[in-house]
């Protein structure tokens, strides 16, 4: 009986043949897989600080002309410190929550639209006095002046770069 002379190439080298057919399988699966993980599913771009700060309405001096206290500010309220900026806000219930400087923004872009109820404004309380023995900074140190001067300029270069207005707070009474 004859053979057809592929078939007798095919016959002979079934293990190559083998070899073949998996590598194919596997390239084809891999492709599968790569072009699943490659499409994103309908996932939106996530909007800067900037964007949604710019949402909320402009600050309305007439809603906060008279307000010098912090007890009675609704809106954000920043304690700029050496060690970095304490955040009050009355969504949080008072809580004042300690950020690095640069993560300003995002926290407050991340606020309900209830937390600014004077519109975009932000009060700011320098507080001068409070070391940072975890530092290394002493009260009133050189280091701790120089730390709150460049947390206060970057506080206030980040707020005026995204529009928010800024009153700032008298420092209180010892």
């Amino acid at each position: 009986m004859r053979t057809n002379p592929a078939t007798q190439l095919i016959c002979r080298n079934t293990s190559c043949a083998q070899a073949i057919c998996t590598k194919a399988i596997f390239s084809l699966a891999l492709g599968m897989m790569l072009a699943a993980c490659s499409s994103q599913p309908d996932a939106r771009p996530v909007p800067d600080a900037f964007a949604v700060l710019q949402n909320i309405p402009a600050a309305d001096p007439a809603k906060y002309a008279n307000l010098r206290e912090k007890k009675n500010w609704q809106n954000p309220y920043l304690v700029v410190r050496a060690d970095g900026v304490g955040l009050l806000t009355g969504v949080a219930a008072n809580q004042e929550q300690m950020l690095k400087p640069a993560e300003l923004l995002d926290t407050l872009a991340r606020l309900p639209s209830s937390a600014w109820p004077y519109g975009r404004v932000a009060a700011i309380l320098v507080q001068e006095t409070q070391g940072s023995s975890e530092q290394g900074l002493e009260p009133n140190s050189e280091q701790q002046k120089v730390a709150l001067r460049r947390n206060r300029g970057t506080v206030a270069g980040e707020l005026e770069r995204a529009h928010v207005e800024i009153v700032w707070m008298p420092t209180p009474m010892p």
